[in-house]
């Protein structure tokens, strides 16, 4: 198996391009990165913490500017725990998604209510599309978790917690699944 982890070159990202600034940014100094989503239930504003985690937030930017998120579903929704999305389409097909990530649990950033986390397999750095947004405080899932690593905040919702709290009341069936979709009708770099 091939190691995934990152080089120095790649952990002073060039943000240049995420965000549409046309300046290079280290990753001391890179500046939240604002995502509008559009979802069948409402509107989700996002922050995302390229100062503390700058693979995952990169990773994040690449899928939405590439419009992979737009038609896809909350596909995993636990009350009074989390809600996940970012993997499939409504017919509950998987759409394939680019290389997995190194995990950037080692952050700082915390697993509390609101906060927007890389969801992964078992495998510590096997993050790729799919995220998920604390309903509540999950501590559990922070650094350095029950396998050493945890799950990796890059993020939090600014505004849209009730449109996040409502999608987490939806009524599930098999594996967690809602059973009416909850649809990401779009994720788009703020203006």
């Amino acid at each position: 198996m091939k190691s995934i982890a990152p080089t120095l070159a790649a952990l002073v990202i060039t943000f240049a391009g995420l965000t549409g600034t046309t300046s290079a940014q280290t990753v001391s100094d890179a500046k939240p990165v604002k995502i509008v989503m559009e979802t069948s239930k409402g509107t989700i504003e996002l922050e995302l913490d390229a100062a503390k985690a700058p693979i995952s937030v990169a990773n994040f930017v690449k899928y939405v500017k590439k419009g992979f998120y737009d038609g896809l579903i909350f596909h995993r929704v636990i009350p009074d725990f989390m809600i996940q999305g970012g993997g499939f389409s409504p017919d509950m097909q998987q759409k394939e998604a680019d290389g997995q990530i190194v995990n950037e649990a080692k952050n700082g950033l915390k697993n509390v209510k609101g906060t927007l986390a890389m969801a992964r397999t078992n495998e510590p750095h096997s993050a790729s599309s799919q995220f998920f947004i604390n309903l509540k405080d999950n501590s559990f899932l922070d650094y350095p978790g029950s396998d050493g690593w945890g799950y990796c905040v890059f993020g939090k919702v600014t505004k849209g917690m009730d449109v996040v709290e409502a999608i987490g009341a939806a009524k599930t069936g098999a594996r967690d699944v809602p059973v009416e979709q909850i649809v990401i009708k779009s994720a788009k770099l703020a203006e």
